[in-house]
């Protein structure tokens, strides 16, 4: 009986303990942390052996096949230390690819990987069997145990990509690629653009990639890289014999002479970047040959992503927006460029050696009023303390949000896109936009 460890007893840790052990393998899981109460329960359940707060090297060293979690860096000696016996590392979804004949959509990015599969799921779920996975809901592992549907759109990070070997999407779709989690990758930009680029690593002439042919990095990465895949890029700037562009106002989607037109002002959600995002779910949905009526309609009716530019309330004239999944700069200037009214911005949190500069001419255009929340603010202070007439530092959330109604006048915004990570004062992106949605709402 094959050994299969697990290394972190979250969502994929525990989904990958199910399908395991449903396909015949010795399971053990084991988190340095404290798993959590209802993930422990299930796997009791299913009589899985696991242990918490500790890895015991003598239980995990006999492994035949390790699958570790995302969040677990290589440079940890345990990691070392399993590399060096020679045994064989997988992320969830190499391991529950193996499980499934299913169609893959996969998606990376910088940003806007979880608003593209949302919406990309959105429109399939019209027509096909699909399931949504990867970094939302429910685990890969899980699902293809317990669903198993026909097809798949997966969010994938650039760490569960750092651990694949025959992962293999029919469409891959790559967002964007700016600076993001460079400490995981020796502060290299070029290791981090790999990581992304290992997505398309697999793939046949039979298989297709989707990308934004505006972004600098994603062209000269493909400059300098034979690929094997077709090519099916978006831009709001180029047009393409194959791919999705602008003409007079629409969105033309064109894939060997076969087109979808959808004018951009009936897309449910705004700003330059869902136009983008509108392009990318579109173009996997017209490769499944869904009907174009549906992909028009699933456009136009998609209410997006929690934490993602998501319109909370408006008060006394005043729209209170949260885009607390903005933990990198690139995110918040989309956010900052969707703004059409004087904005009050709350930002801080956990810097990743972040550079502001890209977002200076919305500040200087938009932006009336600087909140910082962080721990320490002392990055920010000095950056924007010049630029604003206002900026004011709080490590509270209700605080935040009340200095942030003081300021604001009718036609404004509040616009909660920190740009950093959550962890100082948070649980993680989704607690920090709870917090602030609960705020506003005692206002």
């Amino acid at each position: 009986m094959k050994r299969l460890v697990i290394l972190g007893g979250g969502e994929s840790g525990v989904g990958t303990a199910l399908l395991g052990k449903a396909k015949g393998y010795d399971v053990f899981v084991s988190d340095k942390g404290e798993i959590k109460q209802n993930y422990k329960d299930v796997l009791i359940h299913n009589e899985i052996k696991w242990e918490d707060k500790q890895h015991s090297e003598s239980l995990i060293l006999n492994a035949d096949i390790i699958m570790k979690s995302p969040g677990i860096p290589d440079k940890v000696e345990l990691i070392q230390k399993i590399k060096t016996a020679g045994i064989n590392v997988v992320s969830e979804i190499e391991f529950a690819s193996h499980y499934t004949d299913a169609t893959l959509v996969a998606i990376t990015g910088s940003n806007g990987k979880t608003t593209i599969a949302s919406l990309t799921h959105h429109i399939l779920k019209q027509e096909l069997d699909v399931g949504l996975a990867g970094n939302i809901g429910d685990s890969f592992a899980k699902q293809i145990l317990e669903k198993n549907h026909q097809n798949y759109v997966l969010e994938v990070s650039s760490f569960q990509l750092d651990d694949i070997q025959d992962f293999k999407p029919h469409i891959a779709i790559l967002t964007n690629i700016s600076p993001d989690h460079l400490d995981r990758y020796d502060y290299k930009f070029e290791n981090y653009i790999a990581s992304k680029f290992r997505i398309i690593e697999n793939q046949t002439e039979d298989d297709y990639f989707i990308y934004d042919a505006d972004d600098e990095v994603i062209s000269e990465w493909l400059e300098n890289n034979p690929i094997k895949s077709q090519k099916l890029p978006f831009s709001l700037t180029k047009e393409f014999e194959n791919g999705a562009y602008i003409k007079e106002e629409n969105i033309i989607i064109n894939i060997d002479n076969n087109h979808i037109i959808m004018p951009i002002k009936k897309l449910a959600l705004d700003g330059k970047h869902n136009v983008k995002n509108a392009m990318a779910a579109s173009t996997a949905a017209h490769l499944l040959k869904i009907r174009k009526q549906t992909i028009r309609e699933s456009l136009e009716n998609f209410q997006g992503v929690e934490h993602r530019l998501e319109n909370v309330l408006r008060i006394n004239k005043v729209q209170y927006i949260n885009d607390s999944k903005a933990t990198n700069v690139n995110a918040t200037y989309f956010a900052l460029e969707s703004m059409q009214a004087p904005t009050v911005w709350i930002v801080g949190g956990v810097d990743k050696g972040n550079d502001y500069r890209e977002v200076f001419q919305f500040v200087n255009e938009k932006v009336k009023a600087i909140i910082c929340l962080g721990t320490d603010n002392t990055k920010l202070m000095q950056t924007f303390g010049n630029m604003v007439d206002v900026i004011i530092e709080t490590q509270f959330m209700s605080e935040a949000v009340k200095i942030a109604y003081k300021i604001a006048s009718a036609g404004d915004n509040v616009l909660l896109s920190p740009a950093c990570a959550s962890f100082d004062l948070f649980e993680n992106y989704e607690d920090r936009g709870r917090q602030f949605k609960e705020a506003v709402r005692k206002l």
